[in-house]
């Protein structure tokens, strides 16, 4: 089972669009690259580069970018949701994304299952001050509401120093501390995501 394909997308919530550089960026291929060692592929979309409309329908019309990203997701079995921390908070590319996410409570299988079960996720968490716990906490939350399983220690986050202005894409090198988490997420979250694919979830 352990040599099962599997496929990953993951959502990078930065309020900046590319090319500019982003810590929730680099922490999510990191996470990627970690995957890869589980027989994991995929890839990373920067949600700021498409125009995802505000709602919380799975396609809010004409030029709405989140139904081709939606089919991503469908078509993987890890989400993967990376965050910067604003004022405490998952940022408001997240919030967007989260719900989208709830336009999932709409649509099931044949069995009356949502579409998201079955699929795992993980969370990615950077920013300059306390409060990945928190982030990470509402954003679990959120993704266990639509449907998303999620595996023991299912986050990485690196937090600076309170009132300092360092960010994590300008370390010297990746903290021992931030490559262990990541190194457990993807372990975990592969494994969890193979056992849904062998074991699903029952009729509702």
């Amino acid at each position: 089972m352990e040599s099962t394909p599997l496929r990953v997308i993951a959502l990078v919530c930065t309020l900046n669009p590319s090319p500019a550089r982003s810590s929730s960026q680099l922490l999510a291929e990191q996470t990627l690259t970690a995957l890869a060692g589980h027989g994991v592929t995929g890839e990373a979309i920067r949600i700021a580069d498409h125009d995802v409309r505000p709602g919380v329908a799975v396609d809010m019309g004409e030029g709405d970018a989140w139904p081709a990203i939606r089919n991503k997701i469908l078509a993987a079995d890890i989400l993967v949701l990376s965050t910067p921390i604003w004022l405490g908070h998952p940022s408001s590319v997240a919030q967007r994304v989260m719900e989208r996410l709830d336009g999932e409570l709409s649509e099931s299988d044949d069995e009356g299952r949502l579409l998201t079960y079955g699929k795992a996720a993980a969370v990615c968490v950077v920013g300059n001050e306390d409060g990945a716990h928190k982030v990470s906490a509402d954003l679990f939350q959120g993704l266990n509401d639509v449907g998303f399983s999620l595996a023991p220690n299912a986050v990485t986050y690196w937090v600076g120093e309170a009132m300092q202005g360092t960010d994590y894409q300008d370390l010297d090198k990746t903290p021992g501390s931030v490559a262990s988490a990541t190194k457990a997420l993807a372990a975990n979250t592969a494994h969890l995501a193979r056992q849904l694919r062998t074991a699903p979830y029952p009729a509702s």
